[in-house]
């Protein structure tokens, strides 16, 4: 007999269409796919190389649950250096992905009824969240005209008394988009005199092509007492298969009230992941995910370019991650059936907006080949001009 909370939770629609071109493809199906989230970049050599002396050192046994104190320092400096935020290492729990430490957070949160905002578009993992552990999401909308970004006014609207965290993530995935120190800043005057926790989700903090980024928890001493920082090197140095994030917060007790969790739960990251991951946040990987960076910035002005040429598309030039963030209203206003006979018809793989509450969009990663990048949307541009005929 299966639990209501499991039978509420709804599949990743970004993982079933990922799985489902990877099917088509293994069947000898010419599929283009552009829904995964993952780079297509190696992990840099210092980072395997680090692991691989991890395993020849017989570096495998179990460790603290919040993971090697020398790891917990590497990342304290990382946010000193990178952010401005100063933790101490009781302040960090490390765990098997960011979206585990997204999970550990929330469990340890959100009471049943609990009110948990989220501006959307948004990650497809973050509502399902919520809800698995009894909370509420609380939408706010956002659209194009504003960037995807939403204002002190819509938070302040939002806010109840249940509500007990805010979500943020920026850079976005879907969206691309950054919010400014001013609009951190501002977004966090709302908060003062509330007990609402901020999750700051900045896994995609080093692929930012345009403005500059900023923590959320460095805008202010009242925000800083109220976020929990949460990243990783999935994104930034190629390691998604690695499973390695993190968290940060002033708060200890709930940092502890995590490791709490974990300890029931998953223990402690890979142990040699974590000999990895110190690598990753030392600065040893800062030439290649420059390089990762500078191909990238490429990749989406090309892709920018020939979406926009599309009569009846259109998409705002994104500040960060690795996506586009298609508006197909003016030919779609169901994102779902238009991906999936996109599939069908052409051959390509993108995910429907729906995925991320934001209809009459598609977002597209942009974390493969130039070459790709334009047969695969030549063929978008095929299947719209036959829509519109």
């Amino acid at each position: 007999m299966l639990t209501n909370r499991i039978n509420t939770l709804s599949e990743s629609i970004t993982i079933a269409i990922t799985t489902l071109a990877q099917e088509l493809k293994a069947s000898g199906k010419d599929v283009l796919s552009f829904s995964a989230g993952e780079p297509d970049f190696g992990t840099p050599q210092v980072i395997k190389d680090a692991a691989i002396a991890a395993i020849n050192n017989n570096f495998s046994k179990y460790t603290a649950v919040d993971g090697i104190l020398p790891l917990k320092e590497a990342i304290a400096l990382k946010l000193k250096r990178d952010n401005g935020l100063i933790y101490t290492p009781n302040q960090i729990m490390t765990n098997n992905g960011a979206k585990h430490s997204l999970f550990n957070l929330f469990a340890v949160t959100i009471e049943n009824g609990a009110e948990v905002i989220i501006p959307a578009p948004y990650w497809v993992t973050y509502p399902e969240l919520v809800k698995y552990c009894g909370g509420v999401v609380v939408e706010i909308q956002t659209d194009d005209a504003s960037g995807f970004k939403i204002t002190p006014e819509q938070l302040k609207a939002a806010i109840t008394p249940k509500t007990v965290m805010l979500v943020l993530t920026s850079p976005s995935n879907p969206t691309g988009c950054i919010y400014s120190k001013e609009e951190l800043t501002a977004l966090g005057k709302v908060l003062e005199g509330t007990d609402i926790i901020v999750a700051s989700d900045e896994m995609y903090e080093k692929l930012t092509f345009d403005g500059t980024f900023t923590s959320a928890a460095a805008v202010s001493e009242d925000m800083f007492k109220r976020t929990v920082t949460i990243n990783g090197l999935s994104k930034s140095v190629a390691m998604t298969g690695w499973r390695f994030g993190y968290m940060a917060a002033a708060n200890t007790e709930l940092i502890q009230a995590t490791k709490k969790l974990q300890s029931q739960s998953t223990s402690n990251v890979n142990s040699i992941t974590q000999m990895a991951a110190i690598a990753g946040l030392n600065g040893s990987a800062d030439a290649e995910i420059e390089m990762m960076r500078k191909v990238f910035i490429e990749r989406r002005d090309e892709a920018v370019k020939l979406i926009n040429a599309i009569d009846g598309l259109s998409v705002i030039k994104p500040d960060g991650a690795f996506y586009l963030f298609v508006n197909i209203k003016e030919v779609s206003n169901d994102s779902l059936t238009f991906a999936k006979e996109l599939l069908d018809k052409k051959l390509v793989a993108v995910v429907p907006g729906i995925a991320f509450g934001s209809e009459g969009h598609f977002r597209l990663s942009f974390a493969t080949n130039i070459e790709t990048i334009r047969t695969g949307i030549a063929r978008i541009a095929e299947y719209v001009k036959e829509l519109k005929a």
